[in-house]
């Protein structure tokens, strides 16, 4: 690491610029996670996220930082006939944040397969990318834990890639530190 970089890094800068990509179905909380990550870094405080989101059509970008480093965030629909666009993406990415809502029991079926549809990709397989799966919703009525939706979706079954679940609210905030957290470590040993 570089004076600069560690000058930049003491003062509070984000070091290396990252690309993560926010994937995940539709209505998961993707663009709520990524306002409330921004807000909170804005100065704003914890839980002063948007009341409501509005879908994403297509994909947007968003920038934020933790631990360090500075997300550049490629938030991509996860609208059926949109997923598509998600492997546009995929080879100029540094990791991937996975969304989940765990009270939508019913669609953890088609996130599993959309996770595995992704990471068998040939611009994703074999590279060993952070994988941060976010379980959002968690404090909704019956939502599954964060280890019942790591089974749902199989994880134990990735041996190419670092994985990390956590149980999440994008609209208050609770769960995305200790995940982002998590994802800035992988990232700095990678780099």
């Amino acid at each position: 690491m570089g004076l600069l970089e560690k000058l930049s890094s003491w003062m509070g800068g984000g070091g290396k610029v990252v690309t993560v990509l926010v994937l995940g179905l539709d209505n998961s909380g993707k663009s709520t996670m990524l306002r409330t990550l921004r807000t909170e870094q804005e100065g704003q405080g914890q839980g002063a996220g948007p009341a409501s989101s509005v879908p994403t059509i297509g994909q947007q970008q968003e920038n934020f930082q933790s631990g360090g480093v500075s997300f550049r965030a490629w938030d991509v629909s996860g609208a059926a006939r949109l997923r598509a666009l998600w492997e546009r993406h995929y080879r100029h990415s540094d990791a991937v944040i996975f969304v989940v809502d765990s009270a939508d029991h019913l669609r953890l079926v088609v996130a599993r397969s959309e996770l595995e549809l992704m990471l068998s990709h040939p611009d994703m397989a074999g590279r060993r990318l952070p994988l941060l799966v976010l379980a959002n919703k968690s404090d909704a009525p019956h939502a599954l834990s964060a280890a019942h939706v790591a089974s749902a979706l199989g994880l134990e079954r990735i041996t190419d890639k670092p994985w990390h679940v956590c149980a999440s609210s994008a609209l208050s905030g609770e769960g995305l530190d200790d995940g982002v957290s998590w994802l800035a470590r992988q990232l700095r040993e990678k780099h």
